[in-house]
């Protein structure tokens, strides 16, 4: 059964609307230090705290195996408006520095529903070419992802609290959207019961564990570098006063470029396969984080932003190739809970990484410490290189 035309822009709409939420405490993070009285090392923090929102909910939805259980869709348009809810909690003027961790980790929670579960809708309707939807699914996570830093740099002029009306907004149309027009899909087999055990049988497959330890390896580098970008900037215009950024419109299309990205590397995975498309993604992210001392060191304003534009491409091009790794390699009544185990583990990777970098910046103002965050990619690649047969 072919799947209408338009189930897959609603799906990347929706995606791309919701997954707004994920940002939207770092587009308006230098209003929250000064209206809050926060220090300077909250953005690690509350990256973080959506990060751990988001891991606590997925093992829940993985253990529960409620992407498998019950109707996608409407799993996610619950977690888009309980999502959309603890987002504008963040408005709130008797907020704390803990009750804004409350409010962002509650945020990520309920991201876990939207992120994985939207993978899942599209794995239940595109079984071939499904490399190429995801990448228009991530790519739409990407620019979501993105979107704060762009929609703080347009609303200048008004409170930064109209960038959290504005992403919770999109993020319940979102999910009106996919519950509405987007019905289970033709590929979908429901798990009839729960069954605890799925945390622990995916991985006894080898080519699923290739596949997954390939991805928790990107992870370590993707949400620490999205974090960082716009104090890569910051610190790079202060060693050199001559050069003139737009760090909030630079930020947003250093991430939101990886969008596009996805969507080609999609399309280069039809043509050489998905592993060594992947492969090929990961190994130029490693070598743009061992390159980072060097580029950094160099007075060359223009020739920077290039390269942190393809790193913000190679950084995330990979990412629904490993997806689609993951799927293909899974049972398909448990598909979904795959998925979610996957991005559990490899999410709560990405607060290591960016607790670390954030106590190194708190030793140290100079960019060379992102080389750090070649560790990931080393290790994904070892992951991924095929193995050797052993002869007798």
């Amino acid at each position: 059964m072919k799947p209408s035309k338009r189930i897959l822009p609603v799906i990347v709409i929706s995606q791309f609307c919701c997954t707004s939420l994920w940002f939207a405490g770092n587009g308006v993070m230098r209003d929250l230090v000064i209206n809050f009285n926060l220090n300077e090392s909250a953005i690690g923090h509350l990256t973080s705290a959506v990060q751990f929102g988001f891991i606590i909910g997925t093992l829940i939805f993985a253990i529960l195996t409620i992407a498998d259980r019950f109707s996608p869709s409407k799993v996610f348009l619950s977690s888009a408006l309980l999502g959309a809810l603890f987002n504008l909690g963040i408005i709130w003027e008797g907020n704390s520095f803990t009750s804004i961790l409350s409010f962002r980790f509650l945020t990520g929670f309920f991201l876990a529903g939207i992120y994985p579960v939207g993978m899942k809708i599209a794995s239940d309707y595109f079984e071939k070419g499904l490399g190429k939807s995801l990448g228009y699914l991530v790519g739409a996570l990407v620019v979501g992802t993105a979107f704060p830093h762009l929609l703080k740099d347009m609303t200048g002029n008004f409170p930064w609290k109209s960038v959290l009306l504005i992403t919770s907004t999109l993020a319940i149309a979102g999910g009106v959207l996919m519950s509405v027009l987007v019905p289970d899909g033709p590929f979908r087999k429901q798990s009839q019961q729960l069954d605890l055990s799925a945390f622990f049988k995916v991985f006894r497959q080898r080519d699923f564990r290739s596949a997954a330890f390939g991805y928790f390896g990107h992870m370590w580098e993707l949400y620490a570098f999205w974090t960082f970008v716009p104090l890569m900037l910051q610190t790079y215009l202060l060693a050199n006063p001559n050069a003139a950024f737009n760090i909030p419109f630079l930020s947003f299309l250093i991430i939101g470029i990886g969008g596009l990205a996805c969507i080609i590397g999609g399309y280069l995975a039809e043509a050489l396969g998905t592993k060594r498309t992947a492969f090929t993604a990961l190994l130029l992210s490693c070598i743009c984080c061992l390159a980072s001392p060097l580029i950094f060191s160099l007075k060359a304003p223009g020739f920077v932003i290039a390269y942190l534009l393809f790193w913000g491409m190679v950084v995330i091009a990979d990412s629904p190739l490993f997806s689609t790794l993951v799927a293909q390699n899974s049972r398909p009544e448990i598909k979904g809970t795959a998925l979610t185990i996957v991005n559990c583990i490899g999410f709560s990777i990405t607060i290591v990484s960016i607790q670390i970098v954030n106590v190194i910046r708190s030793l140290t103002d100079t960019n060379s410490i992102y080389a750090v965050l070649a560790i990931g990619p080393v290790l994904g690649l070892i992951a991924l290189l095929p193995k050797r047969k052993v002869t007798a």
